[in-house]
């Protein structure tokens, strides 16, 4: 008896781990000159320590191309939410606006995302 009543609390102690979901880019400010930019991301992500946390955050073109990668190397269980600056991205003069994303060590990629229009 105990078996059974054991198997679905271990069961819902380990689905409850990947709760938390993707981790969620809730605000981007960036400073451009022609074609170098820095950028401050705001992530929010259930950081459950290092066998799930927001481990980056990137900056596309909006072709998909990935034009930088901030790796983030430790978790923010108590630090939510929280930024972290890139600075040095090379952007080329031509693009408009950019995407960011993050990602997390269990999911990867796939909360929420946003689009930047720079301001050149």
């Amino acid at each position: 008896m105990r078996r059974l009543v054991a198997f679905p609390i271990a069961a819902l102690v380990i689905a409850g781990s990947s709760l938390a979901g993707p981790a969620d880019v809730l605000s981007v400010s960036e400073d451009c000159d022609t074609s170098v930019c820095s950028f401050v991301v705001t992530v929010r992500h259930d950081d459950e320590g290092w066998s799930h946390y927001a481990n980056a955050w990137e900056i596309l073109a909006p072709d998909g191309t990935v034009l930088a990668t901030r790796v983030l190397r430790h978790p923010h269980v108590a630090e939510q939410p929280f930024a972290r600056e890139l600075s040095g991205v090379e952007v080329p003069a031509d693009l408009r606006s950019v995407r960011i994303r993050a990602r997390d060590s269990l999911h990867g990629f796939g909360g929420r995302e946003l689009v930047v229009e720079l301001k050149r």
